[in-house]
């Protein structure tokens, strides 16, 4: 008995300390892959990390999912370590109340994220079938940190702890799903036997795009994409649908139309999507239509609409 005590001593004396450590972890990782999605550089470390946040689960109100976990990592981190700013002997009636308030927060919190990391791991494994260890490490981070948060503080009433998780994480995989809606309407990305396409180009094509995308034919150039990716969808915007139509382009998802991945998989050079391959040389994200003019020489008008 006395072992059990100085056991969950140890756990309650330390926790805030182990959770605010995760966060400070989970935040870094976040704030890095935020800061290159918003800088447009449109890869990641990990191939399965950029297929996740390329992919239509990858953006919430048109900002990146990262940010939000940056934003929940913050918030944890700082209500983690407040009370431990405070001098106990100098002001424990403050540090007392932090405390008190600080610790329901921190286990709301924790349960938001830890059913928000189920539902993307559930897409992660049944939708895009992949592996990103970025998102693996972040389900396991908020799994740890609901489990310390849990056992690390002496709760008065574990029946109202329970109710009030049990509430928080309904309204948590409720917003979810509606945030998320309009992914599901249009069909998982599996469940069409034909391929998916993705979504439709709303851009005109000119003259000068048209006739880029045939130089680009002509000579051998290829862009590599997959239907889920938001930045594969903007480079064809740049182009229009004429004149996409006209590209020499790789589907490298394997349940999109026409799907070519053995194809892509044989080219290690592609870090993320679209990839572009222009005499041998392969470069990664979303190009200008001038770039790619430069990139492959072409000599025609150059008056692009976009």
């Amino acid at each position: 008995m006395r072992r059990r005590r100085q056991e969950s001593r140890w756990i309650h004396r330390w926790s805030r300390w182990l959770v605010a450590g995760i966060a400070l972890i989970g935040a870094l990782g976040t704030g890095y892959l935020t800061l290159g999605k918003l800088l447009g550089d449109g890869t990641c470390p990990t191939e399965g990390c950029d297929r996740v946040l390329s992919s239509p689960w990858g953006t919430v109100f048109g900002l990146p999912l990262t940010l939000f976990g940056f934003l929940a990592y913050g918030t944890m981190l700082v209500m983690a370590i407040a009370p431990l700013l405070v001098n106990a002997d100098q002001n424990k009636p403050l540090r007392q109340k932090l405390e008190a308030w600080t610790w329901p927060l921190m286990f709301l919190l924790a349960t938001t994220m830890l059913v928000f990391s189920g539902y993307l791991m559930t897409v992660l494994a049944f939708e895009l079938q992949a592996v990103c260890p970025y998102c693996i490490g972040s389900a396991l981070f908020a799994l740890s940190m609901f489990v310390i948060i849990l056992l690390g503080n002496s709760w008065d009433d574990l029946g109202k702890l329970a109710f009030m998780g049990f509430i928080v994480g309904v309204l948590t995989i409720t917003a979810t799903l509606a945030v998320y809606a309009p992914i599901d309407a249009g069909g998982s990305p599996g469940g069409d036997v034909a391929g998916q396409v993705g979504p439709p180009i709303t851009t005109a094509s000119g003259p000068a795009e048209v006739a880029l995308a045939n130089h680009l034919n002509e000579i051998g150039a290829v862009m590599y994409a997959a239907w889920w990716c938001p930045h594969c969808h903007d480079q064809k915007q740049l182009f229009g649908a004429e004149a996409t139509a006209a590209l020499n382009a790789v589907e490298c998802a394997e349940d999109g139309q026409n799907s070519q991945t053995e194809l892509c998989r044989a080219k290690p050079q592609i870090t993320g999507f679209p990839s572009w391959e222009i005499d041998g040389e392969f470069y990664a994200g979303t190009q200008s239509l001038a770039r790619l003019a430069e990139l492959s020489n072409y000599a025609g008008p150059t008056d692009f609409r976009r």
